[in-house]
């Protein structure tokens, strides 16, 4: 399948790439064929010569093919056709194939390779990315996944149109990926562009794609993808009905021990604690997502897809470092990334979790001037109207506006040893009686733990340890994977107006007597 004339140096050509990602036999092309010739001479022969050159008649193949059983419409580029630039007709046959995907309900996956706008064709092609998004953005707005896979390289308005504005992105290794060519700025500036910003690697480690994944790689990342965006809910195939969580929360005897605030406090910062990251590994179809998209990430914010037991969902969640027994602070990059997870979970109506275990979040200049503050409320206002169902977590520590931020949900569901508080007890303390010294008296009287949160109706069920999750971690683990499977699914299967409604209620009366 590989075109004439790709020899050695280029990478995969359009045709290897559809035929290394979808299933044996089974791609369908989509496209009409393209006869016409521009009138301009010089062009018409570089088109002529491109033609013969790569066997295709423009730059993008388009069609539809299985990604591990699964119809997926595809896009792909063709670099060696004029340097994969787009001009009027592979923009129209562009068009042409998010329209259709969009009609018959499939999955989008676009892998471009391009230098940009045909520069042959002028302002007309360069408007062609207009047209393009808008398709893309009625795709999305339809409720269905779209994902991008940036191939070597991808340059100029195709990176700034159709390139961008995945619900998941990754690139090839080593791609070079940017807006201005090198070439091109070295010609309007007379300087190399500055090495090893243009790349896969780099746009990664500022939070601007989601993996850096070989081509061996990519077919199975996308089914994993696909298998929490596209939103099925599976049969539970758990019969066990044992109760996972108890309501009203740790009653005193029956083998269960006297709640004690204080002793909670100190469990839920013992270093062998479980966090997120644990709790991922019980999942399913787990995809990793990083940063906001916007070139920030947070190394307080884990974001991922997953799918626990029946239940495909969005997570997002404090993650404790394996280099540190604590969680890390949340700053505004982590909040803002947060949000990217909430956007992706009410496009596609996919159910959300968010897990709470943060000390507090960061107190720097940086998180001041990055706005700190203002992204808390933008998160509370984003989860309070998610039209999505929502899930939350306190699975540790609950400190402070960067636990807050996570809350609000249409059910919330503690650990045993869990706590949300307004400040670390020991800084409440401080401000009340200018001492650490009474973090745990105070810590009681204010209701943080895990029986008052569920007394006051901000935690609707408590999940057992038996009796402290860091001593048996699997286990414990294992059985929060399944509550949050079937609560998840139990709350999808809620009618969305009512659910919303109750969820706006229930913050709205908090409190009132």
């Amino acid at each position: 399948m590989t075109a004439p004339g790709s020899g050695p140096g280029r990478g995969p050509t359009a045709r290897d790439v559809v035929e290394a990602l979808v299933d044996p036999g089974s791609w369908r092309g989509w496209d009409e064929p393209f006869t016409a010739l521009p009138a301009d001479p010089d062009y018409r022969e570089a088109l002529v010569a491109a033609r013969r050159r790569t066997g295709l008649d423009e730059s993008v193949i388009t069609g539809e093919g299985r990604i591990g059983g699964r119809a997926v419409a595809l896009m792909a580029g063709e670099f060696g056709f004029l340097g994969g630039s787009i001009g009027v007709a592979a923009g129209t046959r562009l068009v042409t194939a998010v329209e259709r995907a969009t009609r018959e309900r499939l999955p989008l996956l676009a892998t471009p390779a391009s230098g940009g706008t045909r520069m042959q064709e002028g302002t007309v092609a360069f408007l062609q990315m207009v047209k393009v998004t808008a398709a893309i953005a009625d795709h999305k707005a339809a409720g269905l996944p779209y994902l991008v896979h940036l191939r070597h390289p991808t340059t100029g308005g195709v990176l700034a149109s159709w390139g961008s504005l995945g619900h998941v992105t990754s690139a090839e290794p080593g791609a070079l990926i940017g807006f201005l060519g090198p070439r091109v700025h070295h010609a309007l500036y007379g300087e190399e562009f500055p090495p090893g910003v243009q790349t896969a690697e780099n746009l990664h480690a500022h939070g601007l794609i989601d993996a850096v994944l070989p081509a061996t790689a990519l077919a199975a990342v996308a089914a994993a993808a696909l298998d929490v965006l596209c939103g099925e809910q599976r049969p539970d195939a758990a019969d066990d009905e044992t109760p996972a969580v108890s309501a009203p929360p740790l009653p005193a005897g029956g083998g269960t021990p006297p709640y004690d605030t204080a002793d909670s406090l100190r469990r839920s910062r013992r270093p062998g604690r479980p966090g997120l990251r644990g709790l991922l590994r019980y999942a399913t179809a787990v995809t990793p997502l990083s940063g906001t998209g916007a070139g920030e990430r947070d190394p307080g914010l884990l974001l991922a897809l997953a799918r626990f037991g029946p239940s495909p969902c969005v997570v997002l969640g404090h993650d404790r470092l394996p280099a540190q027994a604590a969680p890390a602070p949340l700053g505004p990059a982590g909040l803002r990334e947060a949000r990217r997870g909430m956007r992706i979970a009410a496009d596609l109506g996919l159910p959300l979790l968010t897990v709470i275990d943060t000390a507090g979040a960061a107190l720097s200049r940086a998180a001041e001037e990055g706005g700190l503050a203002a992204e808390i409320a933008r998160s509370l206002a984003d989860l309070v109207t998610l039209p999505a169902p929502t899930l939350c977590l306190i699975l540790g520590q609950g400190a402070g506006g960067g636990a807050l931020a996570l809350l609000p949900a249409d059910r919330v569901l503690a650990a045993r040893h869990a706590w949300l508080s307004p400040l670390p007890p020991e800084g409440a303390s401080a401000i009340l009686y200018r001492t650490t010294g009474k973090a745990a008296e105070l810590a009681e009287r204010q209701g943080i733990g895990a029986p008052a949160l569920f007394e006051n109706g901000i935690v609707d069920a408590v999940v057992p340890e038996d009796p402290d999750a860091a001593d048996d971690p699997d286990r414990f683990l294992a059985r929060l994977a399944s509550v949050v499977g079937r609560e998840l699914a139990r709350l999808r299967a809620l009618d969305p107006d009512r659910r919303t409604a109750a969820r706006r209620a229930r913050y709205r009366g908090l409190g009132e007597v």
